[in-house]
């Protein structure tokens, strides 16, 4: 495993270097060719060139907001680490796009210092920036400071700046896609909304196969959050997920989009229309031992927007020595219908190998569902925050698996009654991490009963909180 120290100097080099190069962001080559989505009448926001200010003006105040789209950092030294995951798939050839940033202890945006080692334990900083793209080839880039890094505080809106324009101070906010590029030689920016940035590999991913460089600019328009889309959206986790109780906390933060604009993979363009897009992110103090999971909205044999999102791991339970529980769930919408399948509303088993084969069933009062998926890929090893050594390797991801999804309604007896989705699909984004795996992970959810039951009871958190200025931070 490579340890976060190790990042700095190349990714110095690789700063040092582009400054020489050039004090402005290239223009983008024409593209290679093209990959667009047949949609069937809908379209998204437009061409992905479209300024953010109008995009902005929609971001907070859109129905299908969830709760804990903001930053959680709350400004204490506690070991901490959010991070972000938003993907873009293109059936028509095939390929898909994974971003993953992470912040590690924003709490020391230098560094740790050697006083401050002394007074709280060596820790590990920075801001990361991986993608995992077509033929699962991946890009990395890292630095140990996250002084260039910000997020809002109650919205899904984040970015950072690990290389300036010369003569250019990093933005603090969004700011309008012009601006950015102007600004910005190296980092991201990213809303519900709107996605832009161009990395760099900084050579420590000699392991996998890399490319140099990845440029995207494109625009959603959410289809999914998490829930009925007439609905409000809820709490992945349930209510409990707004008090460090869970280590770490998930949210998905849509299930489903829209997105139009274009990603360019080491100089070859991709352009894209309507294509099926995901996010969601951690937070917490480190990710759990063990976990698994699953997320694919891109299906045959169903009409409309099917997006599924598959879940579970080994997490501990805050303030409880080292107690740790299963868990797990299954989320399928479809039809503007959310169906779920969680712990405390019904029980999710699952036979997890370790690597190629995941198999899981759930149930709740209503329904029965059933999610198997197989990998013939090798996957490609991803890093993820870890309290031991930082952002180093930590799980193996692909997004070429097999998958077939069915849910039947759940008849009187509990027998599996009326078959109402029975989907398959070939891109599948599958991932097992943490570990040791010895052999095959068989498990089923056996919450604590306190935990359960609390979670079966009704609560609105936000409502606590009816002027934003005195939520908790990323409510």
């Amino acid at each position: 495993m490579i340890g976060a120290a190790s990042f700095s100097a190349a990714a110095a080099l690789g700063r040092s270097l582009a400054a020489a190069a050039a004090t402005k962001p290239p223009p983008p080559p024409p593209p290679r060719w093209a990959a667009l989505r047949e949609s069937g009448g809908r379209r998204g926001l437009g061409r992905a060139r479209r300024g953010s200010a109008a995009l902005r003006a929609h971001a907070e105040d859109r129905e299908l907001r969830t709760p804990h789209s903001g930053y959680h950092f709350d400004g204490t030294v506690r070991p901490f680490f959010e991070g972000w995951y938003f993907k873009v798939s293109i059936p028509q050839c095939r390929q898909s796009f994974c971003f993953m940033y992470s912040v590690e202890n924003p709490a020391f945006p230098n560094g740790m210092g050697v006083l401050d080692r002394m007074l709280h334990g060596h820790r590990f900083t920075g801001v990361g920036a991986q993608i995992l793209g077509p033929d699962d080839k991946y890009i990395c880039q890292f630095t140990e400071e996250s002084k260039n890094f910000w997020g809002s505080r109650h919205e899904l809106m984040v970015g950072n700046t690990f290389l300036p324009v010369r003569d250019s101070s990093p933005p603090t906010s969004e700011v309008p896609p012009q601006e950015f590029r102007e600004r910005v030689l190296e980092g991201f920016q990213v809303t519900p909304l709107w996605h832009q940035g161009f990395i760099r590999d900084d050579g420590r991913s000699n392991y996998v196969q890399t490319v140099k460089t990845a440029r995207w600019e494109y625009s959603t328009r959410p289809v999914y959050g998490w829930g009925d889309v007439k609905s409000k959206q809820k709490s992945t986790a349930g209510w409990l997920a707004a008090f460090p109780i869970f280590e770490p906390h998930w949210q998905i933060c849509m299930a489903d989009g829209l997105s139009t604009g274009w990603i360019e993979w080491d100089g070859e363009r991709f352009e894209f229309e309507d294509a099926p897009s995901y996010s969601e992110k951690n937070w917490g103090g480190g990710f759990p031992r063990k976990w698994f999971w699953i997320q694919c909205n891109v299906f045959e044999g169903a009409s409309g927007e099917v997006a599924l999102t598959v879940g579970g791991g080994l997490r501990k339970l805050s303030g409880l020595a080292d107690n740790y529980e299963n868990a797990a769930l299954i989320g399928v919408h479809h039809k503007g219908i959310f169906y779920e399948f969680v712990p405390w509303n019904g029980t999710v088993s699952w036979k997890i190998a370790l690597w190629g084969h995941w198999q899981l069933s759930g149930e709740n009062e209503t329904h029965v569902v059933e999610v198997e998926a197989t990998a013939k890929e090798p996957g490609t090893p991803l890093r993820a925050p870890t309290t031991e050594a930082g952002l180093v390797t930590a799980c193996k991801d692909t997004c070429f698996g097999d998958l077939r999804l069915q849910i039947w309604e759940r008849s009187n007896d509990g027998s599996k009654g009326k078959l109402i989705l029975d989907a398959t699909s070939n891109m599948a984004a599958l991932e097992v991490g943490g570990g040791p795996w010895f052999s095959q992970w068989d498990g089923k959810t056996q919450p604590p009963e306190i935990i359960s039951s609390a979670l079966r009871v009704p609560v609105d958190v936000e409502s606590f909180f009816p002027i934003s200025i005195f939520k908790p931070p990323g409510l």
